[in-house]
């Protein structure tokens, strides 16, 4: 096999995309194989961006109990046929997707959906703290406004770090999946349980 095709393979089992979008991502990148894995990846974004409005009617809870057993997570993951509902792939990042959330607790699936009363709760901490001290107020907000987009994207479940793969957020693993997979792909609620 030729190191083209076998770096097509290898960018074929690592994005599910086509072998022409394949080759083109890798005349585009002059052959260099991390590049053309950007390009795919951009463009995989690009085609979850396009599947987004489509309707996501069917799909599965996948769930994850810790080892002892005082940690349980339901969620539902749901995409657009029942015949992706019922594909392993599929079937695995729900199980992923649950894990994730038993290890890394997010109060939320969007930052926007951060509640209010706990944002107000973290704004007065963040006013006290050393870094707002002594600023004029106009040198606050700015800073509170910084403070307020990180502590929204820790909390909220699709801009956390993916738990398995810190490199990227579980938003990009869910345009991953739905650039391989081909369907809308969406998380539509989560239960955590621990005691």
């Amino acid at each position: 096999m030729g190191i083209e095709m076998k770096k097509v393979k290898e960018l074929r089992d690592q994005t599910g995309a086509g072998i022409v979008d394949i080759k083109n991502a890798l005349d585009e990148a002059q052959g260099d194989g991390a590049k053309a894995l950007d390009i795919l990846k951009k463009r995989g974004h690009a085609k979850a961006i396009k599947k987004s409005n489509r309707d996501a009617k069917e799909g599965v809870i996948g769930q994850y109990v810790h080892s002892n057993g005082k940690l349980g997570v339901l969620v539902k993951i749901l995409c657009e046929t029942d015949f992706v509902a019922k594909n392993e792939e599929f079937i695995a990042l729900s199980r992923d997707i649950a894990m994730h959330i038993a290890a890394m607790n997010p109060c939320c699936i969007r930052p926007e959906d951060v509640s209010e009363t706990v944002l107000e709760k973290e704004r007065l901490i963040w006013r006290e703290q050393d870094a707002c001290k002594g600023k004029e107020e106009k040198m606050v907000e700015k800073i509170l406004i910084g403070k307020e987009k990180k502590f929204r994207e820790e909390q909220a479940l699709l801009t956390q770090a993916f738990v398995k793969n810190p490199e990227m957020r579980v938003e990009d693993l869910l345009h991953e999946k739905i650039a391989k997979i081909g369907e809308n792909i969406q998380i539509g609620d989560f239960i955590r349980y621990e005691m």
